[in-house]
Order: structure tokens, then sequence, then C-alpha cells
């Protein structure tokens, strides 16, 4: 077998594995995302567009994505394999190469990025309200519980809440539509922890 025939192989069978095991669903993308200490809202991608310099790195950057990987290897292995034949072997292994790269930029790139536009954007975890500002559904107890409002991932719901323990030493009284904002997060327990908001 030689190195044409190899990387078709590993190519394909990596790609093919991908799209057997759901690996290619997640894809590997680099975006920016604004947000407040330092947590994603709103799952917004932002492009930039850079210097060539930028968009160098960026190619580069492309490099460590498997699906980028296998796709290369699957054009440099099938143009390798079409031409070594007819062209002597460094110009077959610089037509091998451009094919890789033809076949990425022009074939599997573009099916890619069509296909991803009809994935679904992730859920948001309790853990992206930190820092939010939250009302007060339900006037808080003496031990400093209650319920609160909250908007996670597009929805309004209601959370259990607990002030931080310096508020409840302090004598703070939370009454029903408060504003507060979320100090912690028990995303297991779904729970959080509040402030007043002065």
């Amino acid at each position: 077998m030689n190195l044409y025939s190899l990387s078709l192989a590993i190519g394909a069978i990596g790609l093919l594995a991908m799209a057997l095991t759901g690996l290619g669903r997640h894809g590997h993308a680099h975006s920016h995302a604004g947000g407040k200490l330092g947590h994603v809202k709103g799952g917004r991608h932002h492009t930039h567009h850079g210097t060539p310099r930028s968009t160098a790195t960026s190619w580069l950057w492309s490099l460590t994505s498997p699906r980028v990987l296998f796709s290369l290897l699957v054009g440099f292995g099938t143009t390798g394999v079409l031409v070594r034949g007819v062209l002597a072997a460094p110009l077959a292994f610089g037509a091998a190469l451009g094919g890789g790269l033809l076949f990425e930029h022009l074939f599997v790139g573009p099916v890619w990025n069509f296909l991803m536009r009809f994935a679904s954007a992730p859920a948001l975890s309790l853990e992206s309200c930190l820092q939010d500002e939250v009302r007060a559904a339900t006037a808080f107890d003496t031990d400093g519980h209650g319920l609160v409002t909250a908007e996670l991932d597009g929805q309004v719901v209601q959370v259990l809440a607990t002030l931080r323990p310096e508020d409840r030493v302090t004598g703070v009284r939370v009454r029903a539509g408060d504003r507060l904002r979320i100090e912690e997060v028990d995303d297991r327990r779904q729970r959080i922890v509040v402030s007043p908001l002065l």
C-alpha cells in the first residue's frame, strides 16, 4: 500500500467513524462570545474578518479539527491515486496536496457548513445565569429562602433561592417583586444564592 492509498483509507475510515459515532455533530469552531464574568451569554457567534496573517492563523487552527484532517487525507489520497501513474513523483505529490486542499475547500467545507446551519444551539444551564438579575416571585421566609423568576434559555422559570449568609445575618428582607442578583448556582440541585440589588 502506497502513501496515497493509505491516506485515502485513513481519511475515509475517519470520516465514516465520525459520521457513525456522531462526533461530527460537535465540529470544531472558533467563536468569540460576549459575556459577563467569563460565561457565554446568548450563544452568539461573531465572525471577524482580519488581516492575511490572522486568516492564515485561523486556517492553521482549523487543521486541528479531525473533520478537516480526514477530508484533506481523502482529497490527497484520491488525487494521488489518480495522477501517480501520469505524473512524475514530485509533481504527483504536489498535485495530491492541491487536490486535498481543493477537496476540503470546495466540497467538504461548504457541505459541512450547510449542514451545520440546521444544528440546534446547545441548551443553556442554570449556571449561564450567574450574575444575572432576577425577581423574587414570593417573599422570602425568615431563614432567607424563597422563589425567584429567571429567564433561562428563552423561558421564564421559577427557582429556589437563598439569600447570602451575610445578608441573612444583617436581617435583609425580600418581598415579592424585589430585584436580586444571582451570586452562586448549584446546577445539580437547581438552587441559587442571591443578593439584593440596591
